[in-house]
């Protein structure tokens, strides 16, 4: 009997070391300033050259929960792939759309993003409400989930795959609005067309954004996350995070 109870402790006991040991591998894009490459360029290797309000977030968690990880940034396909794929893959900072929520497990929120349609500068347009943007033409990001959204409700999008261009679209008068996050559309503007004067002229949505996790990793990890994730919002860490980034 007692070599039996031993056995049992053993495996039990191995089975914890398994989970504390196992290495989280990590995906993010490069969308400032919630993650970003602390040079600028579109790929990282390594989780030292990512930052960003949500990366800081999450590597605080992560640090909590005395997790192994790694941390890499590619494009949003290619991490979203990897980690449906994967156990013990995930990527951040995505949000639960309808097809992803039940794909994944989920930390968090790590941060929210506050849908915002942006015009130039010295606009006379003025929106009360989201309705009254229907007779605008509208710039958005193909694939992006706010883009998405306006053409599903029938507004005059006209979408492009490099985000930050939208703001020269809007100086050169191609669009009227930009729809992007209140925080990282003045960030691309800058960035990739020289913009640094948008004026905010309707935030008409907000989405709370996670780390999603592969379905199939162990549930005490994921479990874990979040109670880590808790702890830092009760301390006030949180917050204090978000506040260095004008949030």
């Amino acid at each position: 009997m007692k070599g039996k109870i031993g056995l049992i402790l053993a495996l039990m006991l191995a089975s914890g070391c398994a989970t504390a040991t196992e290495e989280l591998r990590i995906y993010t894009e490069q969308y400032p300033p919630y993650n970003m490459t602390t040079n600028g360029q579109p790929f990282a290797h390594s989780e030292r050259d990512i930052t960003g309000l949500c990366t800081d977030v999450l590597k605080a968690v992560l640090e909590q929960s005395s997790m192994k990880y790694s941390i890499k940034l590619r494009d949003l396909s290619y991490g979203l792939n990897r980690s449906e794929q994967h156990p013990n893959h995930g990527i951040y900072c995505v949000s639960k759309t309808a097809d992803r929520e039940p794909a994944f497990d989920w930390v968090g929120p790590l941060a929210s993003i506050k849908w915002t349609l942006f015009a130039k500068a010295g606009t006379t347009i003025q929106l009360n409400k989201l309705d009254d943007a229907k007779n605008y033409r509208i710039g958005g990001y193909r694939g992006d989930v706010m883009t998405t959204y306006l053409e599903e409700k029938g507004f005059n999008v006209s979408a492009i795959s490099t985000n930050g261009l939208n703001a020269r679209r809007l100086e050169q008068d191609q669009i009227d609005l930009w729809v992007a996050d209140g925080l990282a559309g003045p960030y691309l503007a800058a960035d990739a067309s020289d913009v640094t004067d948008l004026e905010q002229a309707l935030v008409f949505r907000e989405t709370p954004m996670y780390l999603a996790v592969n379905k199939n990793t162990d549930p005490d990890i994921i479990k874990a996350l979040n109670q880590s994730f808790q702890a830092l919002v009760n301390s006030g860490e949180i917050e204090t995070i978000s506040r260095a980034y004008g949030f």
